[in-house]
């Protein structure tokens, strides 16, 4: 009888659904093999801010507290979470299959506080260099081989003032080149490339503009999705005293998707999130593709929505139970108008300048040809397979009013890999024989063209290269 019960619970997961990758067409964000529609319901996760990250952890590599977490991310009902930065030195398997086997996606920023990891805003050619490079290549390669590695950010609001835009612009234009360039050649399949912009409005429009254009029909150097952070709808209000509406009108005409990165303004509180039914609304699901509410963690700033105890428990905050009875009420019967528009064949020509981003636009040539010729040495990360146990909470969990949270197991909803079968796409698709990696023309595809011809001697130091 023991062994019967147990080939019926290995026969559960093999029923659940897919978690398939998600791409772009157009402006909005679908499922890759199915077609449907995917709108971002999440969380920005970071615990620990920027010491978060060192060189023996980060939130994915510790996986007592994954665990923990992905059962609150599923009691919250998203289906994302943005991490800002990770140590691709470590192993994130197990922490990526729960998150997948939760049907949780990962929009995942490649840069990190750690030295030679991201971008000086003030002087960029200072900290644009191979060590910069090898650091977000290597994490592209550990991962892009997990399907629900939604998209990756390249840059965090490192526009911010008038020296930034004007020093920083086109070398963010040119990192997004460079990760766009190095997925063509070494990701199993495309993953959009995008940047979270400050919430400022003199830079957040025209950076949006500058990043969206290309003068090149691969469209390396354009992004392919935008991220808006904003923390303008406080407390009690509408469409139109939180300058929403207008919001919507800024990028009514944006040609790639557009979403929150960050929002949950904490001015007053306890927080009611009552931006949540108006972001996932009519009013707005035709320009925006949902976000990610700032932030899960408690930190000095005031917007956690848990806070971490000694010992790897867990307290629930009163904006958390706000938070998922936001979500619960949201509509999910999206209307996005001219769903079946055309999607533009050329990319926009950029212009010569761009309100409040200074004169000199030139696009920094690329340093990292050598790696993206030849490729980083890194661990690919690949998901694993999970025991029941593994799905089994060992960290206790706190209610605001101090009862305990009696949850203590994640319930597994999608299996880790997708079906070998063709499945309906949205018009205009292009598919591939393995139906998980199907995917959606815009960043869907990358046709021949697109692969740089690498044929020049680059000189790299101190670096392991791997061949494919």
């Amino acid at each position: 009888m023991l062994y019967s019960v147990t080939i019926l619970l290995l026969l559960v997961h093999v029923v659940l659904g897919y978690i398939n990758p998600v791409a772009v067409k157009g402006k909005h964000f679908y499922d890759s093999v199915t077609g449907e529609l995917f709108m971002v319901k999440g969380v920005d996760y970071q615990p620990g801010g920027a010491s978060g990250v060192s060189v023996d952890k980060d939130p994915l590599s510790e996986i007592e507290e994954c665990t923990r977490d992905i059962l609150l991310f599923q009691e919250l009902g998203i289906n994302t979470i943005r991490v800002y930065s990770v140590n691709p030195d470590l192993n994130h398997d197990k922490c990526m299959s729960l998150l997948a086997a939760a049907g949780i996606y990962l929009i995942l920023d490649v840069n990190s506080p750690l030295p030679n990891q991201s971008i000086n805003r003030y002087e960029p050619w200072s900290s644009y260099n191979h060590d910069y490079l090898y650091h977000i290549f290597k994490v592209v390669d550990q991962f892009s081989h997990y399907n629900n590695t939604l998209a990756f950010f390249a840059g965090n609001e490192v526009v911010n003032d008038k020296v930034s835009a004007t020093h920083s612009s086109n070398y963010m234009k040119a990192v997004v080149r460079d990760l766009k360039t190095y997925i063509t050649h070494h990701s199993e399949r495309p993953i959009p490339v995008g940047y979270s912009a400050a919430d400022d409005l003199s830079f957040r429009i025209p950076l949006a503009k500058y990043l969206e254009c290309s003068n090149s029909t691969a469209e390396l150097d354009s992004v392919d999705f935008y991220g808006v952070n904003s923390y303008q709808w406080c407390g009690y209000q509408n469409m139109q005293t939180s300058g929403y509406d207008q919001l919507v009108a800024n990028y009514e005409d944006y040609t790639k998707p557009i979403m929150f990165s960050e929002y949950g303004c904490n001015e007053v509180t306890p927080r009611i999130f009552q931006e949540v039914e108006a972001i996932y609304s009519s009013k707005m699901s035709s320009v925006f593709n949902g976000g990610l509410a700032y932030e899960f963690a408690q930190e000095p700033n005031n917007y956690g929505m848990v806070e971490y105890l000694s010992d790897g428990r867990v307290k629930l905050l009163k904006d958390f139970e706000t938070f998922k009875n936001q979500l619960a009420k949201a509509s999910e019967n999206y209307q996005v108008k001219q769903m079946n528009e055309k999607v533009r064949s050329t990319p926009l020509r950029c212009q010569d300048t761009y309100e409040n981003l200074g004169n000199k636009l030139v696009v920094p040539q690329s340093l990292g040809m050598a790696f993206i010729t030849q490729g980083v040495k890194c661990e690919k990360g690949s998901f694993v397979q999970l025991s029941d146990d593994d799905f089994v909470v060992k960290r206790e969990i706190f209610l605001p009013d101090g009862t305990k949270f009696q949850k203590n197991k994640i319930v597994p909803t999608h299996n880790l890999n997708g079906p070998d079968t063709h499945q309906t796409v949205p018009e205009k698709s292009q598919g591939s024989k393995n139906g998980k990696y199907l995917q959606i023309l815009n960043v869907e595809t990358f046709p021949s063209s697109s692969r740089l011809t690498l044929n020049r001697t680059v000189s790299v130091k101190n670096y392991s290269l791997t061949t494919l």
